[in-house]
Parts: C-alpha cells; structure tokens; sequence
C-alpha cells in the first residue's frame, strides 16, 4: 500500500449501523476515513476506482453483488489502509474475520458471534492480528458502549490478577428483575409475565422475548469474558446457563402463543423470588466467571441488597472485577448496556482508536 490514507468499508446498515453512520458523519472532515463499500443484505455500494461513496445512495446502487472473499480481495487491493466496521451479528462475516485480517484488513465490531463461537475461530482471529498486518477491536460485543472488554484488556496487560467476574450483562434482565423484584420492594407486585409483557411492549426485549429469557446473549458475554481473562471456554454451551423458559414452552410456535401461556408458570417464578426474600436477599440473572476455578455459569442468583447488583437499577448493565490489586471490593463499571446509540459509541470509538494507531 503506497498511500497513508485510511479507507472505510460498512456491512450492516440496520438499527446499529444507522447510528454509526449518524457518529461519522459528525466527526471532523479531517478525522473520517474515506468510504469505499457499504452492503446490507441485498445490496452493496462500491465502485473500481475506490473513490468514496455516499451510504444514502446504497437504495439505489446497481453495484454487482460481492461473495465475502471478492469483499477481501476488492478491500485489500484499495490504495491505502482499509478498516472494516460489521456492524451485523453474522456468522458467516464473523466467520471470514481471520481471512480478512490475514489480508491487512482491521475489524471493527460489536458481532458477538466472532468472539463466543468455536475455539478456532477466536485463534485464527487472534493469531492473524499477531501476524501485525491489522488490528480487531470489539468492545461493543459486551455492554455496548460501556468500557468493560478494554478495563479488562488493562488489567490483563498490565500484569493484575483477575480472580473473578460477575454481573448482570443483559440490559432487558435487568429491566425484568429490578421490575419484578425491586430493592425497595415499591411496585413489586406484578407478576412475572406482566412484567415480561411490559418489557416486550417498550422494545426492552428481542419481539420474541425467549430470545432473551434462553440466557445465550449473556452466556456469549462471559464466554468472551472469560476468553480474555485466559479461560479456554469453548463456547456458550460449554457451561451451565440456566434457561427462563419454561420446559413447556420451548416449542411454544409462535412469540404470541409464548406469551399468552406464560401466565400458566408465575408461580415458579414467585417461587424464586419468596425464597430470596425469605433471607433478605433479591433475585437476579448474574453471570459469574471465576477464573481461579476455571468455571464459567449463568442464571438465577440470590445476592445481598447492600452489594453492587443489589443496587442496580433500571436497565443498566453492572460488571464487577475481582483482582488482586482491587482486593475485596471490585472495580465496577456500570452504565446503560444496550441500545443502538450506546452500541454505535462503542464502535464509533474503536474506529477512532484504529485509525489513531494506523498514523
């Protein structure tokens, strides 16, 4: 590459990818890279000449549609240094992470999938950034905008022992659970399925709430987590994630059919929350990755009201850091850790951070 210029390519202009476009465009003429392909589904916009092109025009492109490896070749052959942003949660984009990287391509992220999939994926990725040729950045893959994937980057880095990670990594959980069973016990009320009704009428859930309530957003977290805390986790189903669909209905047909049986299984729930209030305690979907044991779970947990989930409120997202340096009271980083304009953040800012690093 004879240039020093940064170029850009964009797959996935959804709900994310708009908000990212929205960030770019209000970063300074002098910091933006030059935009030379933008895909979605269906179409795709780019020209021979690598000249820059405008993401509002890809409705009505004519441009011939690339395979994965033709959008490697066609990135890797362009005049200058080409970053990525996937902004999908693709497999088959996560799955051509190393190809694209091995070629000098830099990956900018929020696709979980990349991260928390098989063993060999996370080595080719890892192994083709230790080739030097480009970086990965993906901090938006865990708690979207939130600083948790480079805190724990730091700690790492610099030699501090991570004993153990815990917290709630899932922002429509958090909303049921503060809902269902508050800290102050006001509004507590409400049955599990009204709270999950409302959470699904507010767009707090997938529009098919066991999306959600299966557990796997948070198992795919702490298996990146705990991937670069140096457990070998070999994937989501590598460990116990305790499920919050009822086992009745599993095949349940339909998200409208889902919903209106699961009033039949509030008293399961109920249950849960009785027995934590019984010793003074709330129920919570935490995920817990204890490093010195090797283990790695997800579920239902009874914690005190006095500590960090305890105190959560809302919908935010609360990661705590157990290390030795911190000893008994953790570094925790806390915030909103969903959304498309916090996702977008999160990506907007590993893309400055890439391009810093490129001059």
């Amino acid at each position: 590459m004879s240039s020093s210029k940064a170029y850009l390519a964009i797959i996935g202009v959804g709900g994310v990818g708009q908000c990212f476009l929205r960030q770019l465009s209000s970063l300074p003429s002098s910091q933006r890279p030059s935009l030379i392909f933008v895909s979605r589904s269906s179409k795709q916009l780019y020209n021979s000449s690598y000249a820059p092109v405008s993401a509002s025009d890809l409705q009505s492109s004519s441009s011939d549609i690339l395979s994965l490896p033709q959008i490697a070749d066609y990135l890797s052959s362009a005049p200058g240094k080409v970053v990525l942003v996937d902004n999908t949660s693709n497999q088959d984009v996560a799955d051509s992470y190393p190809s694209f990287l091995s070629q000098g391509i830099s990956v900018v992220t929020p696709n979980k999938k990349a991260f928390s999939s098989t063993l060999e994926l996370w080595d080719g990725i890892f192994d083709a950034v230790g080739a030097g040729k480009a970086m990965v950045y993906h901090e938006s893959s865990v708690g979207a905008g939130l600083p948790v994937i480079s805190t724990l980057n730091d700690l790492v880095k610099t030699g501090d022992k991570v004993k153990k990670i815990e917290g709630v990594f899932s922002g429509t959980m958090s909303f049921l659970f503060n809902s269902f069973a508050p800290a102050d016990g006001a509004g507590g009320g409400a049955k599990w399925s009204e709270i999950v009704a409302q959470a699904k009428d507010a767009g707090y859930t997938e529009p098919d709430p066991r999306d959600d309530l299966n557990g796997m957003d948070v198992a795919r977290k702490c298996t990146i987590l705990a991937r670069l805390a140096g457990l070998r986790v070999k994937g989501p189903s590598d460990f116990s994630v305790q499920s919050l669909i009822p086992k009745e209905l599993e095949g349940a047909g339909s998200a409208e059919e889902f919903m209106q049986r699961l009033p039949e299984f509030d008293a399961e729930m109920e249950g849960y929350k009785e027995k934590a209030a019984k010793e003074g305690k709330l129920v919570r979907y935490v995920g817990k990755i204890d490093v010195e044991a090797g283990t790695v779970s997800v579920g239902l947990e009874m914690v005190e009201k006095s500590g960090p989930i305890g105190g959560l409120k809302g919908s935010d997202n609360l990661i705590c850091f157990y290390t030795e340096r911190y000893g008994s009271n953790p570094l925790v980083v806390q915030g909103a850790g969903a959304g498309g304009e916090v996702t977008a953040m999160g990506v907007t800012a590993d893309l400055i951070r890439v391009l810093e690093r490129m001059r």
